[in-house]
């Protein structure tokens, strides 16, 4: 499912018409985006919780000369899903 699928089926559930539908999955898509930048994390009960994790530098090898190269420190972003999440992903 792509956003534009989502956003229809999400108008069609809540009975809204297609751009306000698309206005609030984009608000809730914002507010994710800018806490988790921020260092925050968003926990929506029974579905997961998004958050924020750090991956060190390390060491890698190039594949094509296989010299070795640093890889930079990176922020990573994290989601881990909830109990009612995992059970109906489970059940299906």
């Amino acid at each position: 499912m792509n956003k534009q699928e989502l956003v229809d089926a999400v108008a069609s559930e809540v009975g809204v018409s297609k751009s306000a539908a698309e206005e609030a999955i984009g608000a809730v898509l914002e507010t994710i985006s800018k806490e988790v930048a921020a260092g925050g994390a968003v926990q929506l009960v029974g579905f997961g919780t998004f958050g924020r994790g750090e991956r060190a530098a390390r060491t890698g090898r190039n594949p094509a000369t296989g010299e070795a190269i640093e890889i930079a420190a990176a922020k990573t972003v994290k989601f881990t899903a909830g109990k009612a999440f995992k059970d109906a992903v489970n059940r299906s």
